[in-house]
């Protein structure tokens, strides 16, 4: 990213993960850790959370001091997985009577961790309703400044087709307070 001028700044609970980003951006800072517990005050212009948000279990201490680490009138990115998508976890997609693909959402509402299964690996998410997360960042006096739940544009027909049914993730820009 200094190519491009940018300093970058990584933070992830996750050693290989790290060492990936120092292997393919050796200027840049990147550090073991957890946004709950990040410990800068007003040192950058943005924030990006990019399908994180679902992993954190204190979420509402991850968004505060993802917040306090933004200068005043700066840019707090997420792209999350929506929360139509996680309230039909684990399950997700299954056939009807008649075979059908259809995605059962259920229990919107509640608040919840799931466990599932990814390229051969046991992750935890959490399911929040949206109004969660809105909450939470609008309590943090930011303002919403877009909200986009993306079309597919490329990839297999057939996961393109799910997307366009259920949404697979959405994008919010927030500004914090100058």
């Amino acid at each position: 990213m200094q190519g491009f001028g940018i300093a970058t700044t990584g933070i992830d609970p996750t050693e290989v993960l790290i060492a990936r980003a120092k292997e393919l951006d050796p200027q840049g800072d990147y550090r073991i850790g957890r946004a709950e517990t990040l410990d800068f005050d007003a040192s950058f212009e943005l924030v990006v959370s990019y399908l994180t948000l679902i992993d954190m279990p204190d979420l509402a201490s991850a968004i505060a001091r993802m917040v306090a680490s933004l200068r005043p009138g700066e840019t707090l990115l997420i792209a999350n997985l929506t929360s139509f998508n996680t309230a039909g976890q684990p399950e997700g997609w299954r056939r009807d009577g008649e075979g059908e693909p259809r995605f059962s959402i259920d229990h919107y509402l509640d608040e919840r961790p799931i466990w599932l299964s990814w390229r051969g690996i046991k992750i935890q998410n959490w399911h929040r309703p949206l109004s969660t997360y809105m909450t939470l960042l609008l309590n943090q006096g930011l303002q919403l400044r877009l909200f986009t739940e993306p079309a597919p544009i490329g990839g297999e027909p057939e996961q393109i087709a799910r997307h366009r049914r259920v949404p697979y993730f959405h994008i919010m820009e927030w500004q914090t307070p100058v």
